[in-house]
């Protein structure tokens, strides 16, 4: 079966959010204000489903990413973030809303701030992200006395349908007088307008120089631009410009998420902290988040660790011929196409029509494969070379879809074709003509389909998309008539999404009508060659049937040239990619960094010396970044450093983005000495829709204390767990490694005394200078003895270790459960990080059921992963490999829950890992009436398939009706029913 996972959802903005809908006219302002949720009643599942975190805030249901508006108001702790309210999949974007009292134990609250629809129920303004601060002194007006305002300042995403503002972001505010229970949305909005489709996700603060200047800041981003717009107001409604910031330091995906804050260090001094999340472009691909140290005098913020061009590591090698395609031709390469044109006839100079800015190549030419934008696929291979050097270094860019093995074209297998590939055949044109049964919605549909799937052959297909009058939710049969097996098997091209229980969506083999083999799709638009065994029912009667029973997250199904043979089909090569070859076979391969600026690879060709070799450059996707960059090809003696790592980071892992600081935190005894609070989305646009979560979709990271120390005559950040985390450490049953088993020995050891999937572990490590060390968690039990001397690389789990011979560390979730939903995910994250004068490493580690959190490096580095392994995977075990290594501490703590607990009513978190299922009761429903039929038409849903609606109760908007009557409003409500 296919492993070809979903491609990367590509360049979608910061700030995504959901919706509701309660539109009240009053007094020419808009208000919004949401009634709770009629019943109290919590499903009791809630916190036991499969990767439920136990001490990280999820909502109970449904999409969420970016934290917004997290602010420190009257003992409260308040956290928005964008949220969808009708599905886990993002869209009908608004902000959702949780509050703990101590940054831990969350209380998911009724929507906070809905998307903004017009008369005729058509979404006109998306909530993207922003920022809430308390205004304390009423600069703005909305408090009356013996009130305190907080004030939302958000993006305004206009729809296609918005009267005046079609396709553009501006800011605009919202203010609450009741501790963020209601909001209203101010008539004047937008308050800041530069008339840009870029504008987004302002956050804001109180400056005051301590000599009669003081006003509100906000910062924002022009996010193709890569700056920083930062404005000033005495009122939060009108807005003058101060100064910009950037394009620095990593610019190879949009800037979104900014902040700026000041923060003491530990030696006194007072540093601006200037944050800028990208995407993609991080140093652990994808999206992550930068930072920048300086000063701020109240209008420019200045920063001192702007890396420029000339001060980045120098890159050393001899270029290989014209590899460099300096010359403006290809020269001897050979250029193959296979759909189009993608690298044209001549090198590019730069970004091609319809491409953002290219970056970061040498010279004036570069290999650009967007020639006719992600359609076209093909491949390019240079003449050979020897390899004479321990290193190739080369640039590369664009997509990250890793090199799959194939053929070049896609050559079916010999064999007898069924139902002649369903393209027409005399009288026989619909898939009726050809005797097949149709139930569900595909009965009196369009069968087979024109459109869906790239590599189908010839112009017909099934598409379960196409084949009904709903799209993705389309569901039903399509049944064969019987025909005789004359071979062992079946194959045929199969394409669109996926699911492990192929009786959901699949294709299936029936003998005297039980399913006997099946196959389901690869989550991707790509169709490539499956089979179905049918050798044991050779000589009798057979059906195919294809069913579609599932209505969300690639929801359909595409099917085309069904071959009878006895002969496997050879799958076609897919990726985009660099590839190395050594007589004829893929030795090294690389991929690009799902972003437009090159960076510098290096492979280790030692083992290869004397032999002959080529570059072969590869571009089989056709969309979601199906394109790569590459350039100056170059025999070296050394790595090359990457520019990447030359900038500074808030997190070294993939999944920790759109970070951004709590507001007010003066107030609180969680940001003591000058410090600040930050907290994330845990996850990364190059896998975020596909995440197997349910029934929501992404969460947080814990709650990080942001401090300021030097290193080597140089500032950085610190980042660790907020105290209140330690509040949730079962101290009580704490396991200490005995002395006696502290020598590791080389292999894998299981440590016996604790297990689980709630774990804070502190490890210090003595190393050596090669070599790697480290633990494993989440392994399955036995995962120590099921081979001798087994090594970390061949044991399942989570791999955290040290590398001495490089002096990295790193985490290893390639063998981290479940990692096949999406090609990208199953990946090795590394960073640089240097022994102590002893020798020793030490970090501390956060598991949650779906999560690793580690800091080391004295808090300096920080590296976040979500995993998806099993529920009964619970060991934990010690690893080293090659090197002399021994374990200096080993503590392990087992951690309380903190969210979904016993204390909330009628949930039990004491038996995780459960399949998932519906939680019911949506604290959203109810909460206001939608007035609109389809939330999403108009809006800037992510590609993918429709979301489903979900409306609020009748009894809800029937008493808020009365309600804001009885206040003299009127209430404008349109019921939506669940489709």
């Amino acid at each position: 079966m296919s492993t070809r996972q979903s491609p990367p959802i590509s360049r979608l903005k910061c700030a995504l959010g959901a919706a509701a809908s309660l539109a009240i006219v009053l007094g020419g302002a808009v208000a919004t204000p949401v009634l709770a949720d009629e019943s109290d009643e919590t499903d009791s599942t809630i916190g036991t489903e499969l990767y439920r975190p136990g001490y990280h805030y999820t909502p109970a249901k449904n999409w969420v990413n970016d934290p917004n508006g997290m602010v420190y108001y009257n003992g409260t702790y308040h956290l928005f973030y964008q949220h969808n309210p009708e599905s886990k999949d993002w869209g009908n974007m608004s902000w959702g809303h949780a509050t703990s009292t101590d940054l831990m134990n969350w209380e998911e609250q009724p929507l906070a701030i809905p998307q903004t629809f017009n008369d005729d129920g058509e979404s006109i303004e998306d909530i993207f992200s922003g920022s809430v601060v308390v205004d304390k002194n009423n600069t703005a007006g909305f408090a009356k006395e013996g009130e305190t305002a907080l004030i939302a300042i958000y993006t305004s995403a206009y729809t296609d349908k918005h009267p005046k503002h079609a396709g553009k972001q501006a800011q605009s505010i919202a203010y609450s007088v009741d501790d963020g229970q209601t909001w209203t949305k101010y008539e004047g909005n937008p308050v800041s307008d530069r008339d840009s489709a870029n504008y987004r996700d302002p956050k804001v603060f109180w400056y005051d120089d301590g000599e009669g200047n003081a006003y509100w800041v906000m910062v924002a981003v022009e996010a193709t631009d890569h700056k920083i717009v930062m404005y000033k107001s005495s009122d939060l409604k009108d807005w003058e410009h101060l100064s910009d910031f950037g394009p620095h330091n990593a610019v190879g995906g949009v800037w979104e998420c900014p902040d700026l804050f000041p923060v003491v260090a530990d030696d006194g001094t007072t540093k601006w902290i200037m944050v800028l999340n990208l995407n993609p472009g991080s140093v652990a691909g994808g999206s992550g988040g930068q930072y920048f140290i300086g000063d701020f005098d109240g209008e420019t913020f200045t920063a001192e660790n702007i890396v420029e061009d000339g001060d980045l590591p120098e890159v050393t090698g001899d270029l290989i011929g014209d590899f460099g395609f300096e010359s403006g031709t290809y020269g001897e390469w050979t250029i193959e196409n296979l759909q189009g044109e993608p690298f044209g006839d001549a090198p590019a100079a730069g970004a091609l029509n319809g491409q953002t800015e290219v970056s970061g190549f040498e010279g004036e030419r570069l290999v650009n494969s967007f020639n006719g934008g992600d359609w076209g696929m093909g491949r390019m291979t240079s003449p050979s070379f020897e390899l004479d050097t321990d290193y190739l270094t080369f640039k590369v860019g664009g997509g990250n879809l890793p090199y799959e093995e194939g053929t070049f074209g896609n050559e079916p297998p010999e064999g007898e074709l069924l139902w002649n590939g369903f393209e027409p055949d005399g009288d026989n044109v619909s898939l009726e003509d050809f005797g097949w049964t149709m139930t569900g919605d595909f009965d009196g549909g369009v069968n087979p389909s024109d459109n869906g799937g790239n590599f189908a052959i010839g112009d017909w297909r099934i598409n379960t998309n196409e084949g009904g009058p709903n799209a993705d939710d389309n569901t039903g049969t399509m049944t064969s008539p019987e025909f005789e097996v004359t071979g062992n098997y079946i194959s045929m091209l199969v394409g669109g999404g996926g699911r492990d229980d192929h009786s959901q969506l699949g294709v299936q083999v029936l003998a005297d009508g039980d399913v006997v083999d099946s196959v389901t799709g690869p989550r991707d638009g790509h169709l490539n060659w499956e089979y179905l065994d049918v050798s044991d029912y050779v000589g009798q009667d057979v059906q195919l049937r294809i069913v579609d029973d599932v209505t969300e997250d690639w929801a359909h199904i595409t099917v085309d040239h069904v071959v009878m043979g006895d002969v496997e089909p050879t799958r076609h090569a897919e990726g985009v990619a660099v590839n190395l070859l050594v007589e004829g076979e893929v030795v090294k391969s690389t991929s690009g960094n799902e972003s437009e600026a090159l960076e510098w690879v290096s492979w280790d060709v030692s083992e290869y010396a004397g032999q002959e070799a080529q570059i072969q450059i590869v571009d089989f996707q056709a969309e979601g970044w199906g394109h790569i960059l590459a350039d100056h090809f170059m025999k070296a003696d050394s790595a090359a450093p990457k520019a990447l790592e030359s900038y500074d980071w808030l997190d070294w892992g993939p999944d920790y983005y759109a970070a951004v600081s709590y507001s007010n935190m003066g107030a609180s005894d969680l940001a003591a000495d000058g410090k600040q609070v930050m907290q994330s989305w845990m996850n990364n646009w190059l896998y975020a829709g596909v995440t197997p979560t349910d029934p929501w979709r992404s969460g947080f990271s814990l709650p990080r204390e942001i401090g300021l120390t030097k290193v080597d005559g140089k500032y950085e950040l610190t980042s660790t767990p907020v105290a209140s985390v330690a509040d949730y450490e079962n101290t009580a049953k704490a396991y200490e490694l005995p002395d006696g088993q502290k020598d590791l020995t080389e292999g894998v050891t299981a440590v016996e005394g604790i297990s689980g999937d709630m774990l804070k572990i502190d490890l210090t490590l003595n190393v050596g200078d090669e070599g790697k060390a480290g633990i494993i968690v989440r392994a399955p039990e036995g995962a120590a003895s099921t081979r001798a001397m087994q090594t970390a690389s061949e044991t399942d789990g989570t791999e955290i270790g040290y590398n001495a011979s490089t002096g990295r560390v790193y985490v290893d979730r390639t063998r981290s459960g479940v990692t096949n939903f999406n090609g990208q995910f199953p990946s090795v994250h590394t960073m640089p990080v240097e022994k102590h004068d002893d020798g020793t490493v030490s970090m501390s580690i956060y598991v949650d059921r779906s999560s690793v959190e580690l800091f080391t490096a004295d808090d300096t580095r920080a590296m976040t992963h979500v995993i998806y392994p099993a529920a009964e995977d619970q060991s934990v075990l010690l690893f080293n490999e090659g090197g002399d290594a021994s374990v200096e501490d080993l503590t392990i703590t087992p951690m309380n829950a903190s969210v979904y607990t016993s204390d909330d009513p009628g949930t039990d978190p004491s038996e995780p890992g459960t399949d998932p299922t519906d939680p019911g009761t949506d604290p959203t429903n109810g909460s206001s009436a939608d007035p609109g039929n389809n939330p999403s038409e108009g809006s800037n849903a992510q590609p993918g398939g429709d979301m489903p609606n979900t409306g609020a109760s009748v009894a809800g908007a029937v008493l808020a009706a009365l309600l804001l009557t009885a206040a003299g409003v009127v209430l404008v409500a349109r019921r939506r029913m669940n489709g």
